[in-house]
């Protein structure tokens, strides 16, 4: 089946993948692709959005893009600096501002029009520009106003253009989806039909064909992404999908033998491999981050390596690569959201690893990624899992790995994570763990003076992880937490809670 689709073009704006997931929230798939390499092929298109920017427009290095093919022939919405570039370059003008456009206001003026059906004055919006359009394009037509902001909306005469000065993707923007809905249901005239279950079922069709009789080694990580990749390909392929599940000895207290026996009860072929000891030989003395991230990333290749040479002939090699992994991969513009980071799952493989690779929820963000684990009927346990980082508590121990530091902080973790299932938090928190400070104390226990650890607790709420802030726990759960910790754990006589939001600080200490 070809799905409506609708193209996102980036110019470098941290909000352009959230763009991309409201539109998914309307069930119409949206898909991002640099200003500066539009695809040619524009027919497969209902409608497109351009993003914002970091840069402006009235600079000698804005971002331009060729829109012959675009502009009068599709319906297309500019977003902040795509509102602004389709004004300076169409007979219009932007200025710098004389006030500062950044964060909520309030429309004050909205034209009756299709486009903005159902939003009335008073409607909050998030502005984020240091820009402002003083005059509107050729055949422009004011739509919406802030007290501050004349052009906060326009439209062009003639043509299914739109233009607004503020985000609608972004949750301060209260009546954004109605806007997003407004343009590309009743104005593009697109049918939402982007929905889990045809997700489902036209990839297990795909996989098929694709993979066909071959045989397609996975690692399984007990986290939500490659468990739902085993579950998919498990249906296209069934026993010709081979799980491997490496337990690198820094995972959760009794995680390896947990979601190993969680997998059995979901008909999955999965092999477990206890590598340990292997690992901690290889962290031994290690205190830097990054030198840990290295020598776990490589023996895990040489373990999985190892094991994946016992299945013969398989031709496939399968990873839980997702939407958002492949957006920050490819650096588009050199703006912030192209270069975030080079995530590990993509062409991340080394040379005597020649399988090919097969990525079913490449498509995927992570809230649709749940959504589709849903439709196939996987435990709400397992898709409800916090992420937890690839290296395990190596990057939440701080300093050298020993196993008895593992264990202090296996066992806190473990009191932790109780906690908040046990009190109803654990759903309300999205991501959530101990660190271990490479910090003793003094304290008393009885009448004896300690010297022991001190550990932070870290609870945060988000909806990708690229921002993320602090959540207020309650004083009487983080009290009998600390206390349960102190007095359950050996080696802990201080708990610390932090309060520190991302940016600046990062969800992971290390």
């Amino acid at each position: 089946m070809q799905h409506n689709k609708i193209l996102i073009l980036d110019f470098g704006s941290q909000y352009t993948q959230l763009i991309a997931r409201r539109v998914r929230e309307l069930n119409i798939y949206s898909e991002i692709h640099p200003f500066n390499k539009v695809p040619t092929d524009l027919d497969q298109y209902k409608a497109i959005i351009l993003s914002g920017s970091p840069m402006s427009v009235r600079s000698e290095d804005a971002f331009h893009v060729d829109l012959n093919e675009i502009r009068g022939k599709k319906p297309l919405l500019g977003v902040c600096y795509g509102a602004q570039y389709l004004a300076h370059f169409h007979g219009g003008e932007v200025g710098a501002s004389s006030t500062r456009e950044y964060g909520r206001a309030n429309l004050s003026f909205v034209e009756n029009d299709l486009f903005l059906e159902g939003i009335e004055a008073g409607s909050q919006v998030w502005m984020s520009h240091s820009d402002t359009i003083k005059q509107l394009p050729e055949n422009g037509m004011l739509l919406a106003s802030t007290h501050d902001v004349k052009n906060a909306a326009y439209k062009i005469q003639g043509e299914s253009t739109y233009a607004i000065q503020f985000h609608p993707e972004v949750y301060h923007s209260t009546d954004g989806k109605q806007l997003l809905e407004n343009f590309l249901i009743k104005i593009a005239n697109v049918t939402p039909d982007w929905t889990p279950d045809s997700f489902v079922e036209e990839t297990v069709d795909q996989l098929q064909k694709q993979i066909g009789e071959d045989r397609v080694v996975l690692g399984l990580s007990g986290g939500v992404d490659s468990s739902v990749a085993a579950m998919l390909l498990h249906k296209a392929i069934g026993k010709n999908l081979y799980c491997i599940f490496v337990n690198n000895g820094l995972l959760r207290k009794d995680e390896y033998t947990q979601v190993l026996k969680q997998y059995e009860g979901m008909g999955l072929n999965v092999k477990g491999v206890d590598a340990s000891a292997r690992f901690m030989v290889a962290l031994k003395g290690l205190s830097d981050p990054e030198l840990k991230r290295k020598a776990i990333g490589r023996v895990f290749i040489e373990v999985f390596d190892d094991e994946a040479h016992e299945v013969k002939n398989v031709t496939w090699l399968a990873q839980g690569t997702i939407y958002p992994d492949v957006i920050e991969s490819v650096s588009a513009t050199g703006g912030p959201s192209a270069t975030i980071k080079s995530h590990h799952n993509v062409g991340g493989l080394p040379d005597f690893m020649k399988l090919k690779i097969v990525e079913p929820l490449k498509a995927l963000f992570k809230d649709e990624v749940r959504r589709v684990g849903k439709s196939m009927g996987m435990a709400a346990e397992l898709l409800g899992r916090h992420p937890f980082p690839g290296p395990g508590l190596a990057i939440r121990i701080l300093g050298d790995i020993t196993p008895e530091k593992v264990s202090i902080l296996q066992e806190v973790d473990a009191v932790f994570i109780n906690n908040l299932k046990k009190w109803d938090l654990y759903d309300k928190v999205w991501q959530a763990g101990a660190i271990l400070l490479p910090v003793n104390s003094v304290g008393v226990m009885g009448d004896e003076r300690t010297y022991e650890k001190c550990v932070a607790l870290r609870a945060v709420e988000s909806t990708d992880g690229m921002t993320a802030d602090w959540v207020n726990l309650p004083y009487e759960f983080l009290q009998a937490t600390s206390n349960e910790i102190i007095n359950k754990v050996k080696g802990v006589n201080r708990v610390v809670y932090d309060i520190s939001s991302k940016p600046p600080a990062t969800i992971e200490w290390e």
